[in-house]
């Protein structure tokens, strides 16, 4: 029994290198092309660079990462119904979760980064330097699960943004993107979007910012209603917006969670 919630620990693991096995299958890059056939979102017409649609293989990826975060938090569903937490399990899901919600994310930073470079002239030999800040995320998610390793305080409350917020609001791009052909795909392909994304989701995980911890204390609603508001504004939003309502949660998660710390830092 014990080694149950380590099963699953282990298969968001295998959806992680599932994920990254499709962001690296070919398919993104840029298509010398005439007509209008299918999708088309973006043309250069100074290098005369067609993009076509976003490559099926990157919303498996996405998909996949999406399988881990729920397999992520079964097992620490599974873990506490058998009462079978362990540091062993600790250090695992850490290991799972830098795969999944870290380097799978910086993957598809890090494509999307080379396609935005490919519609400039000569962007095809762009230097491998302007790309290499993809993985600062995966490098600074590693940073956050460390930290958390060692920190005895992180039960109800995290310091920083859990990496699978992170790794989550990444691979919602793409999935936006492919639903929307006109104003969300081009920031896809907008090298300074995914430099600010980068800045801004790096720098949130790496932060002592105080972080709600989507645990439940007891079945009380007093005592969890922070959970219960964000979990009916996250179906509001899904219903609404689809896609789009992942970054909308996120930026929603951060704020909330800053109210709520400067609440109870005035009282």
């Amino acid at each position: 029994m014990k080694q149950i919630p380590n099963i699953f620990t282990l298969l968001n693991l295998v959806f992680g290198c599932i994920a990254i096995m499709y962001i690296m299958q070919p398919g993104l890059v840029p298509q010398y092309i005439a007509g209008n056939e299918g999708y088309t979102p973006y043309l250069n017409e100074e290098t005369g660079v067609q993009f076509v649609n976003i490559p099926e293989q990157i919303q498996l990826a996405c998909l996949f990462i999406g399988l881990a975060a729920v397999v992520d938090f079964i097992d620490g569903f599974v873990a506490r119904l058998f009462k079978a937490a362990s540091e062993m399990g600790k250090q695992l899901d850490s290991l799972a979760d830098v795969v999944s919600f870290g380097v799978a994310p910086g993957m598809i930073i890090f494509q999307f980064l080379r396609l935005s470079y490919a519609q400039q002239p000569d962007g095809l030999d762009t230097g491998i330097i302007w790309l290499l800040p993809a993985f600062i995320m995966p490098a600074a998610g590693a940073y956050r699960l460390a930290r958390f390793n060692i920190d005895t305080q992180q039960s109800y409350g995290f310091k920083g943004v859990p990496i699978p917020a992170a790794g989550l609001l990444i691979a919602s791009f793409p999935m936006i993107g492919y639903f929307d052909t006109t104003s969300f795909v081009h920031l896809l392909i907008n090298k300074w979007f995914w430099y600010a994304v980068i800045l801004i989701v790096s720098y949130l995980m790496v932060s002592t910012l105080p972080m709600i911890a989507m645990k439940f204390r007891n079945l009380s609603i007093k005592d969890n209603w922070p959970i219960f508001l964000l979990v009916i504004i996250a179906i509001i939003a899904a219903i609404v917006l689809k896609w789009l309502a992942v970054p909308v949660v996120f930026v929603v998660y951060v704020i909330l969670s800053l109210l709520i710390k400067q609440k109870q830092h005035d009282v």
